[in-house]
């Protein structure tokens, strides 16, 4: 190959002009000897070229189009496209967009060879592009962004046109990459973004040092070395940190969001190529999907405009969605959302895409799509559903819809700076390598949490404002006056890091800005979300709630209410709310309620859209509306909002607004409750009286549960029914049947009365005419009596079908309340039933406390631990298993008292119980003290020993020591949690009934089964030394069968016969491991479930840990629904977690996955799996396990 550069050389010499057309000549073909070139190497070898030619006339035809009409448009309008001819025109604005358009122009060249106009374009591209001394846009000198779309770009042209290059080029060329990508990677040392993980000027600029390195590395090895060290190292801690992110968010936003995923996926791609680095089971981007299609308003041209945004992406989302399709999903769902958007892409208009990013992704999209995926919408698509981004504390309801009337789009924000991920990474400060927010900008972020989109029928009704600064007015939130801590706008002031181009997190309490997604459910068309922002507040302003609810009532109607709450020296005397719309042909007009209540209207071509409000005092204040006009990226944007401003009461100010649209009516809005725990809303809908619930002291399960009847957070009631959010909706008994029957009944006894009447005074009459004698006349009278007794007791009978009409006996609204009572309630502690975790050593049931633990409804205690331990008995209670079932008539007979004294305690008096422990020091308390010479007397290894022994000792007694401390400070602040009790210990699984007695008939029980080949193969296989070896269940074993514990139970008393058969196979003298713990699992596992059957089904509940792990959120519904509570997204995110990020470690064993599930599979020898599966078949089957051997 070395004689083609020389040649192409001689003719460029000898026939200026022709050098082109010669180029062209010996690229049309690619002969074996290009196959020899070091490019393209990139996203291809040269021998992918054939095959993407023959794809641009077949399955990726319409990617096809999209590139040549790009291509066209270029060529078209050269002048605007090209880079300018001089330097300083170049650098003197934001030039990304010529960096951007390499990568479709290059590819273009490449599939269509004959295009010579595209080749003698590009080239004069390219070449001006290699001939300025330096790309930094002048105006920000310090930010290297644009350099780094600039390399990218030429980079990417580079190595797809390599061949077609002539050697001047070739050198020229490689000597531009080469001084930009060093001089990317010496700023990377020292510049912010060389450190601020998870933004997208990392991403860029990272991306571009790696691809500058990859094209450097035929040429240039040792600098590509050195590029490629740092840019892999940011981009792995960049992917891991993204694997914490377990909802697929970017805390930045849909727009620059779209911005980091395109260098993410790029990298993904170019790690599994170049490195065999495989990231494309992360759990980031297997949830990265529902961030485009979840966030699409109906008609997939708008998504939510959260934090910095234009109206939909920056770059892309095409590109994205194959990649994802193709490497990640395989389901067709990518490609399918590719085609709608673009599809449905705006040509004109806001909405339409710059000329800087319309086309950058392109290349990308048509190396990545495949067409063998055919495109389908996801599951369920057509109706709206709601979507919860646990971590970025978002919920969408109705994404990725067509734009048809009743698609209604709705979205709520309440979310921690950073998300919640981040949030807790700088906070809790786990990874060395992270120092607090200096590792993280959330610059790109608003003042937003509380704040909220409505777009009924996909009309827009309340939008964000999008990119611009950050001012608190800005957003559709709270902001206060007058506030000792304001920056801007005095004496106003919103929440934390505002009034700057960015969100000034580094100042003073901004660090800690966060809202709390309190919970999100959907009932039908019905949806109710809330959150929590006070800590998004300055805590000069001494605010301890500001809870904002929103109920979607049906896709016309929004109610949305604000709860405020002041401490008592609170400065703060206004609240002001905020509603935007940037919809310029649509404007706000002030509007008033037939009621007298001030609003504001929107007229879209005579349909009018309504918004109106009012306090808990009855006030409704007129509004102010607005418009203004503020920087977004290099433009102006406009917005107008409605200014409302209330007056707040001395500790609680409630307010209430509705939103709705042109096909409803809506009256007599009012406050009709105003109490410590709640409030009650009545509203007509379409003339049907409507009453809302909503429970503000949130954070108390027995406020909830005294307030509205059940665990949840709000309901709605109406004449025919009553929806519960997060336990469904129940019709009630038809009153119009007991009311007409009233009717008739009342008519009949009337009718029966005028009758008697009548009787008396004709009997009366005949008394004085016909002289009868008053005791016959009394006898009569008498048996006159009880017949007309005799026809109303017919007639009652004939209508009323209850013993007392009028009374509640077929379990309607009250009664429900009363069933739900008796079942999660208990009596005797006034508060929520006690909750018990029960299982077999290693079946996994550790994972439940990310359900429970720091969490306000729940005080999750662990048992065994240093601090809290089960009392001192006549016999020792094992740790591992025995073979006592304990019954409830061991309770009536008052057998083992202190264990029940204990367990009282420990439940009934918790805040008591964990007051009276004694927290131990650091020292090994048990042990008696050494005297003087008997440490001289050890030798150096048995001292080093006992020291290594001593300093884990108190270093865990100091852990436990932390944990009671921290289990009495939650209790301190949340006195009314439930309290889940995980038993670690084997034994307790046959003594369920007796704990029941003991704490209470309402307790809930939870019992956690595992597969046995995975739990056997846990005990044996998974650690060294095994965990059969650490829990030294040899021991155990022999313990439960020896003579003398037959004190404690045996055949005639408590003794568990499903234990036979291990006890036989335990006295066999060959006796085989894996044999022995498959009979003690199907022992311990048959006795569970006969002991268990005495527990009411309301009571008890099986949890398989596959399903946990396979199925968290559903599996995590079904928990809470069995406590009596809707799942709140806080909880949600720490099970996905726990289960999908390779980051939640069992004791003892590996990392928590469902890639790692089943890990027994391929570890496990053939033959234990086969005798685990003979012996513990029968039980097996039961919990729906598969056999893996004939």
């Amino acid at each position: 190959m070395a004689w083609i550069v020389p040649g192409c050389l001689i003719l460029c010499l000898l026939r200026p002009g022709q050098a082109h057309r010669d180029v062209y000549w010996d690229r049309s073909g690619y002969s074996e000897e290009l196959h020899q070139l070091p490019h393209p190497l990139l996203y291809f070898s040269s021998r992918d070229v054939r095959i993407l030619r023959q794809k641009s006339h077949t399955s990726h035809s319409a990617i096809t189009r999209a590139i040549r009409n790009a291509v066209r448009t270029m060529l078209t309008k050269s002048t605007f496209y090209l880079p300018p001819s001089d330097h300083l025109s170049f650098t003197s604005k934001w030039n990304e967009v010529y960096g951007n358009n390499l990568g479709v122009l290059s590819l273009y060249c490449l599939l269509f060879p004959e295009d010579q106009a595209a080749l003698d374009f590009t080239l004069d591209y390219l070449d001006r592009m290699a001939g300025y001394p330096r790309w930094q846009v002048r105006a920000a000198p310090n930010d290297e962004v644009p350099v780094a779309h600039s390399l990218t770009g030429f980079v990417t042209a580079y190595d797809f046109l390599y061949p077609f290059l002539d050697a001047p080029r070739r050198q020229g060329y490689l000597e531009k990459i080469h001084t930009v990508t060093k001089e990317l990677y010496e700023f990377s040392k020292y510049r912010a973004w060389g450190k601020h993980y998870l933004h997208n000027h990392q991403a860029t600029n990272t991306l571009a040092v790696l691809m500058g390195a990859l094209v450097l590395t035929p040429h240039e090895p040792q600098t590509a070395l050195l590029c490629k060290q740092i840019a892999i190292d940011v981009m792995e801690k960049t992917i891991f940190l993204l694997d914490h992110v377990v909802d697929g968010s970017l805390d930045e936003g849909v727009a620059y969001g779209s911005y980091t995923s395109k260098s993410i996926t790029q990298y993904v791609f170019l790690a599994l190529r170049h490195f065999h680095l495989n990231h494309t089971g992360s759990p980031w981007l297997k949830q990265h999907f529902w961030f485009f299609y979840a966030t699409l308003l109906p008609g997939f041209q708008r998504s939510v405009g959260i934090a910095d945004s234009n109206y939909n992406w920056f770059y892309g989302p095409e590109s994205q969605l194959v990649f994802l399709d193709r490497y990640v999903l395989r389901n067709g769902s990518g490609n399918w959302l590719a085609k709608q958007i673009r599809k449905h892409r705006p040509k004109d208009g806001p909405m339409e895409a710059s000329s800087a990013h319309k086309w950058c992704t392109l290349h990308t999209e048509y190396i990545w799509y495949d067409p063998e995926l055919t495109p389908q919408p996801p599951a369920d698509h057509g109706t709206p559903k709601l979507h919860v981004f646990s971590n970025w504390g978002v919920i969408t309801y109705g994404g990725g819809l067509p734009n048809n009337l009743g698609n209604t789009f709705l979205s709520f924000k309440s979310g921690k700076l950073g998300g919640r991920a981040v949030f807790e990474i700088v906070h809790e400060n786990p990874y060395s390598w992270i120092d607090g927010w200096k590792n993280f900008n959330p610059g790109h972020e608003h003042p937003d949490q509380n704040s909220f989109t409505f777009a009924p029928n996909g009309q827009v009704f309340v939008s964000e404002a999008l990119y611009g600064p950050k001012y608190s007015y800005l957003n559709n939130v709270l902001v206060f006056a007058p506030s000792p801590s304001s920056q801007c706008n005095q004496p106003w002031e919103g929440q934390l890091g505002e009034c700057g181009q960015w969100l000034n997190w580094m100042v003073d309490e901004a660090g800690r800005s966060a809202g709390e997604l309190v919970t999100a459910t959907q009932q039908g068309g019905m949806l109710f979300t809330s959150g929590e922002a006070a800590e998004a507040y300055s805590s000069a302003m001494r605010l301890s709630s500001v809870y904002r609810a929103l109920l979607l009532l049906n896709p016309q109607v929004l109610l949305v209410v604000d709860h405020i709450e002041r401490r008592d020296e609170s400065p703060v005397t206004l609240a002001s709310a905020f509603f935007h719309n940037l919809d310029i042909d649509f404007k706000y007009v002030p509007y008033q309620t037939s009621e007298q209540l001030n609003g504001a209207m929107m007229d879209v071509w005579d349909a009018q859209y309504k918004m109106f409000w009012f306090d808990h005092r009855g006030n409704s204040p007129e509004p102010r509306i607005q418009e203004a006009e503020q920087t977004a990226e290099f433009k102006k944007r406009w917005t107008q909002f409605v200014n409302v401003t209330f007056s707040l009461e001395k500790r609680v100010t409630r307010m209430a607004y509705v939103f709705h649209g042109p096909y409803v009516k809506i009256s007599n809005c009012r406050f009709v409750d105003d109490s410590r725990r709640g409030l009650k809303i009545t509203l007509n809908v379409n003339d049907t009286e409507v009453v809302v619930s909503v429970v503000t002291q949130y954070t108390d399960p027995t406020a909830r549960f005294s307030y509205l009847g059940f665990g949840g957070y709000a309901k709605v009631e109406d004449a025919t029914q009553v929806t519960r959010f997060g336990f469904g909706t129940t019709a009630l008994q038809s009153q119009s049947r007991t009311t007409s029957s009233f009717f008739h009944f009342g008519l009949t006894v009337k009718v029966l009365m005028a009758i008697a009447l009548s009787l008396g005074l004709v009997l009366l009459a005949a008394h004085w005419k016909l002289y009868i004698s008053f005791s016959k006349l009394l006898r009569f009278t008498l048996l006159m009596v009880i017949t007309l007794w005799f026809m109303e007791l017919v007639a009652l009978w004939s209508t009323c079908t209850q013993p007392m009409c009028g009374m509640n006996w077929n379990g309607n609204e009250a009664d429900l309340d009363t069933d739900g009572r008796s079942k999660q309630w208990d009596e005797s502690l006034g508060k929520m039933s006690p909750v018990v975790i029960a299982s077999l050593p290693g079946s996994g049931a550790e994972i439940l406390k990310h359900l429970f633990m720091n969490h306000t409804d729940f005080v999750y205690i662990r048992v065994p631990t240093e601090h809290l331990d089960i009392p001192e008995m006549e016999f020792e209670f094992d740790s591992f298993v025995d073979a006592c079932e304990w019954k409830l008539s061991d309770v009536h007979a008052g057998r083992y008292r202190l264990i029940q004294g204990w367990l009282q305690s420990l439940v009934h008096n918790t805040k008591l119980h964990l007051q009276n422990i004694q927290l131990h020091t650091g020292s090994r308390g048990p042990f008696p003290a050494e005297k003087p010479g008997e440490a001289k007397k050890r030798k150096y290894k048995r001292k080093t020993s006992s020291l290594d022994q001593n300093t884990k000792y108190k270093e865990n007694v100091e852990k436990d020591t932390e944990y009671i401390k921290g289990l009495r400070r939650h209790l301190a602040s949340y006195p009314n949690a439930r309290v889940v009790l995980s038993l670690s210990s084997g034994s307790w699984t046959l003594k369920l009934p007796f704990v029941q007695g003991v704490i209470g008939p309402s307790m809930k029980a939870l019992y956690m089964v595992r597969d046995p080949r995975a739990w056997i193969y846990s005990l044996l296989y998974n650690s060294k030394p095994s965990l059969y070896a650490l829990r030294n269940v040899p021991q155990h074993l022999a313990m439960l069968f020896k003579e003398e514990n037959k004190e404690k139970c045996n055949l005639d008393s408590g003794y568990a016969f499903e234990y036979e058969l291990l006890r036989r196979q335990f006295s066999t003298p060959a006796k085989d491991t894996v044999s022995l713990l498959a009979h003690l699992w199907l022992a311990n596992t048959r006795a569970t479930l006969r002991i268990n059957k005495e527990l009411p089904p309301a009571n008890y509940q099986l949890l398989k840990f596959e399903d946990v792990v396979d199925f968290p959120q559903e599996t995590a519904e079904r928990v809470y629904a069995f406590l009596g509570f809707p799942l709140p997204p806080a909880v949600l995110n720490k099970i996905l977690f726990a289960t999908s990020t390779n980051l939640f470690h069992l004791p003892f064993e590996g990392e928590v996955s469902p890639a790692n599930l089943h890990t027994w599979k391929g570890k496990m020898p053939q033959k234990d799996i086969r005798a685990i599966e003979d012996i513990c078949w029968s039980v097996m089957t039961q919990f729906g396990y598969s056999r893996l051997t004939s």
